[in-house]
């Protein structure tokens, strides 16, 4: 066997090692993607279940501020049909602003504040918000990390034979970055 043959025989061995290494990287990349996103899925699911719970308590106390039930119902269907990361993003924030109203009411209420039932529940529901940013962070993570090697070179080759694209971030509505007016 001829030295030119056995150098080739071992650069033809370390390219399909590299190729298959940088190919599970990708896979496993994008892997994190779906797994991140399915975390932050389980969360929006509990938070919108609890608001059905949270609303059945205040609807009690609050019956005439139908504008308000009429407000959560709708966030809360548009979470529901939401199917794309930016329609869940938006949803997430229609669902928050909602909270937010319900939350309020506890202000003209003070015997609705006083109900362990929509204290347990108030709680329960800050502390989904907090994980549902945490898991939003840890999915955008995953999405920079593998947005970063489908365009990194060599990766990128493999990438495009994968026919692998860009993901998009779960990111704030427009609207919800804009400066809040305080009036005093």
């Amino acid at each position: 066997m001829s030295a030119e043959l056995i150098i080739f025989g071992v650069v033809i061995v370390l390219v399909v090692i590299w190729f298959v290494g940088v190919y599970n990287g990708l896979i496993q990349v994008q892997q994190n993607i779906v797994k991140a996103f399915a975390n932050i899925e389980v969360l929006l699911m509990q938070r919108t279940d609890e608001l059905t719970k949270l609303m059945k308590t205040v609807q009690s106390y609050a019956k005439h501020e139908k504008e308000i039930f009429a407000n959560v119902v709708k966030a809360r269907e548009t979470m529901l049909g939401a199917k794309t990361v930016s329609e869940k993003a938006k949803a997430s924030g229609g669902i928050s602003d909602a909270l937010k109203s319900v939350f309020a009411l506890s202000e003209d209420y003070p015997e609705l504040r006083s109900t362990e039932n929509f204290l347990q529940l108030q709680n329960r529901i800050s502390d989904l918000e907090d994980s549902i940013a945490d898991r939003r962070e840890f999915y955008n993570e995953s999405v920079n990390n593998y947005n970063i090697r489908i365009k990194s070179i060599p990766d990128v080759i493999i990438a495009s034979a994968m026919s692998l694209s860009p993901q998009e971030m779960f990111e704030v509505p427009e609207e919800k970055k804009q400066d809040v007016e305080i009036d005093l």
